[in-house]
């Protein structure tokens, strides 16, 4: 069996990793491809960690090939430039004389940042690499870089694993980031959000009971266990603690055990204990085979103990890179020397904090490190990428990746094919770890019992629609046939039809608050885009239909609507279609704005101007012709023509008789004998008989005279409907292009 040690020089700076070997037998005898398949992970006995991660479900456990398989990140000359606003100065609008320096001319910009400048230096796995630096030095801005979160093109420079070059794909599927904020749902406990990141994160053909091990294991290897049953909780919800939120937040990303951890500042806004519990666990992750690499801010003397290698950065700029053990004499050698008994740490960034405050800046101690690291290379010299030790010293970067997965590493990451043949040896990296339906329904699972547990939520929706049918049932209660009651039926349907949409305005803050936890978990691909956006439509469209009934059945019989159980079956069926559309317009415009304030006034606005436009204030022969285009897009007009037709279909109904026609003018104030001696000069002059029972206008004359001529109401119903599905692929291709969650 293989075990690895870490072996430092005098000077306490790790140099390379050492390899104690058993014999082998008959491994000249053996495949490449039977030696991958029977790698083991030998470090998990190596430390006593008993987690089934490593675990693998069908190899041969009495097999005595299982060889551990060495990782190694490089990265070199990494600079990561910036474009800045530059503020409009009234000098600035004056002409100057040129600057007397040509090549300051030349070279220096001042419309660009440096964010990072040629940073180099390694990882292994088994290790911790604490990126140290001040605020706005570049700690978060490298961890982005070596994660692939910045635009290619903007990063110049190398990041390789093994010596080979990280594809974006298969970084995604082997790496993992954990957000400087804890992004998690508040309603679910500790194991439930596990379990959810392992049903995404593990694939569909690893059973049930295996997942529950790998999260009961997880909770262990996370000193959470006591709060296991724990909601995760918020300001309104009493929770877990904050060191418990971060290791929780950690254990989502390495549910499935990557090769590569990637964390921006995981002990920020902890105390020093919670601090040490954080990096404690980190440390186990690293020894369990993992490449770990984190900001932090400023270590205390117990978590510098559990960091393998540092780099001090300063304004983009490298001011240390070696083991903690070798800050004393780095520092000392500089003129700088670390009192005994004061933190290693704590004294290196106040000193690079005073140097940056110095005219000079930190320029000496930048180029007293690269002359540091030049000796450090003439007098020790580096193992190469792949160390000698490891027992396939000519494995590919896909080879090795097979090699980890084989025994039992990237659990969802992939499968390797071991072919009997030294050179064929392949990966196949699956893009995702589930079908798209198991993404679905896990989703929905989630999604509905984080709802459930907030019933309070949609109860002062379902009031708020309650009440508005209530105030318009009473206030429009028992509407008449009089030319008075079809302008009151006019407005009814108007205001009733534009509330469906401005109660959808509650559903912005669903994604809002939610958007966060999609860009960490799609950016490694935890599951599809498409995925959730199917998912937010169906958990949506239960309580829709609640709260369509409830609207439908306060006002149908109160106000005294037309049509009988079929026009109520419709009244129904375009109220859930209009919150359909409502709902969908607002979820796509919550993928567009960022702020919920924000959102608000834009939805406001917006339906304002569509009920402006749906005909009710004025017709759509009356609208001018430069915004008749915008009643064609009002998402009020088509419920609004739809009920309308409901309403007013029955050619055998009267709205206007005789006298009546007199109602709403002027005459209307005129006695009853005066009304029909008027009606019976009128008929004398038109030529025709006109009684006082003659009915002058039906429905079908109102529905002209609102222009309501040009679809049906059941095209106006799958227009609304049509809508509603428009917006949801808008929000799928907000989700495609507005979450990159990567720096240009």
């Amino acid at each position: 069996m293989a075990r690895i040690v870490a072996a430092e020089d005098d000077d306490g700076m790790q140099q390379f990793y050492s390899m104690e070997l058993n014999s082998i037998s008959s491994v000249s005898d053996s495949t490449l491809g039977q030696l991958l398949k029977n790698v083991s992970d030998v470090r998990k006995l190596a430390i006593g960690d008993e987690t089934p991660v490593h675990e693998s479900f069908d190899q041969d456990n009495d097999d005595d090939l299982m060889r551990t398989v060495p990782f190694v990140l490089s990265f070199d000359n990494l600079t990561y430039n910036v474009s800045v606003r530059q503020k409009l100065n009234f000098r600035d609008l004056i002409p100057r004389r040129k600057t007397e320096d040509p090549e300051i001319a030349q070279t220096v910009s001042p419309n660009t940042k440096t964010l990072l400048n040629n940073i180099s230096g390694e990882a292994r796995d088994g290790e911790i690499m604490a990126v140290l630096g001040a605020s706005g030095s570049g700690k978060s801005t490298l961890i982005d870089a070596l994660a692939n979160r910045i635009a290619k093109g903007s990063l110049k420079g190398t990041v390789k694993l093994n010596g080979e070059t990280l594809q974006s794909r298969t970084l995604k599927v082997i790496s993992a980031y954990v957000m400087q904020d804890d992004l998690l749902f508040p309603m679910l406990t500790v194991e439930e959000t596990l379990m959810f990141a392992a049903e995404f994160r593990l694939p569909r053909s690893l059973p049930k009971s295996k997942k529950k091990l790998r999260v009961q294991a997880l909770i262990e290897q996370l000193g959470i266990k006591n709060a296991a049953k724990t909601i995760i909780g918020d300001e309104g919800h009493r929770g877990i603690s904050g060191g418990e939120r971060r290791r929780v937040s950690i254990g989502i990303d390495i549910i499935h055990d990557p090769i590569l951890l990637f964390l921006d500042e995981p002990t920020s806004g902890l105390d020093s204990t919670s601090a040490f519990m954080v990096v404690k666990v980190l440390k186990r992750i690293a020894q369990s085979g993992s490449i770990v690499i984190m900001s932090i801010h400023q270590p205390s003397h117990r978590v510098l103990g559990l960091l393998n290698r540092l780099i001090f950065l300063s304004r983009g700029n490298t001011v240390f890179s070696g083991s903690p053990g070798s800050l004393p004499r780095f520092f000392a050698e500089f003129g700088s020397p670390i009192p005994e008994n004061e933190n290693r740490t704590e004294f290196a960034l106040d000193l690079i904090r005073e140097l940056e405050g110095s005219a000079g800046g930190t320029r000496g101690l930048v180029e007293f490190n690269k002359k540091w690291q030049e000796m450090k290379k003439e007098n020790n010299r580096q193992p190469p990428l792949t160390p000698p030790a490891s027992p396939y010293p000519n494995l590919t970067l896909k080879e090795a990746i097979a090699a980890s997965i084989s025994r039992g590493k990237l659990v969802s990451g992939g499968e390797s094919s071991a072919i009997s043949t030294a050179t064929a040896t392949t990966l196949t990296v699956p893009a995702f770890a589930n079908p798209i339906w198991i993404e679905i329904v896990t989703l929905s699972k989630r999604s509905m019992l984080n709802s459930r547990r907030q019933p309070e939520l949609f109860g002062i929706r379902l009031a708020s629609v309650v009440i508005t049918g209530f105030i318009l049932a009473t206030v429009f209660w028992r509407i008449d046939n009089s030319p008075r009651g079809v302008q009151e039926r006019l407005g009814f349907f108007a205001f009733a039809m534009s509330t469906m949409f401005y109660t959808c305005a509650e559903a912005l803050p669903v994604f809002l608050q939610e958007r966060y936890i999609f860009m960490r978990e799609t950016a490694y691909n935890a599951y599809r885009r498409s995925s959730y956006v199917l998912s937010h439509a169906i958990v949506a469209f239960p309580s829709l239909i609640f709260l369509s009934v409830a609207f439908a059945a306060t006002t149908f019989w109160a106000v005294g609507l037309d049509g009988g159980p079929m026009g109520l079956l419709f009244y129904c069926l375009i109220i859930l279609a209009s919150f359909w559309a409502g709902s969908s317009f607002v979820t796509f415009l919550s993928g567009i704005v960022p702020h919920v304030m924000l959102g608000y006034t834009i939805v406001v606005a917006i339906l304002a101007y569509f009920l402006l436009f749906s005909g009710f204030f004025i017709n759509r022969n009356r609208i001018p012709d430069y915004w008749i285009w915008f009643h064609y897009m009002s998402l009020v007009k088509y419920p609004y023509e739809a009920v309308l037709q409901n309403e007013f279909s029955d050619p055998t109904k009267c709205f206007v008789r005789g006298v009546q026609i007199f109602d709403n003018t002027p005459l209307g104030v005129l006695p009853d004998g005066m009304k029909l001696r008027l009606l019976d000069t009128v008929s004398r002059s038109l030529g025709t008989t006109i009684s006082s029972s003659t009915c002058l206008t039906t429905g079908a004359d109102i529905l002209t005279q609102q222009g309501v001529t040009q679809l049906s109401k059941w095209n106006c119903l799958l227009i609304t409907v049509g809508f509603g599905f428009f917006f949801r692929v808008l929000f799928y291709f907000c989700l495609l292009l507005g979450s990159k969650n990567k720096r240009s």
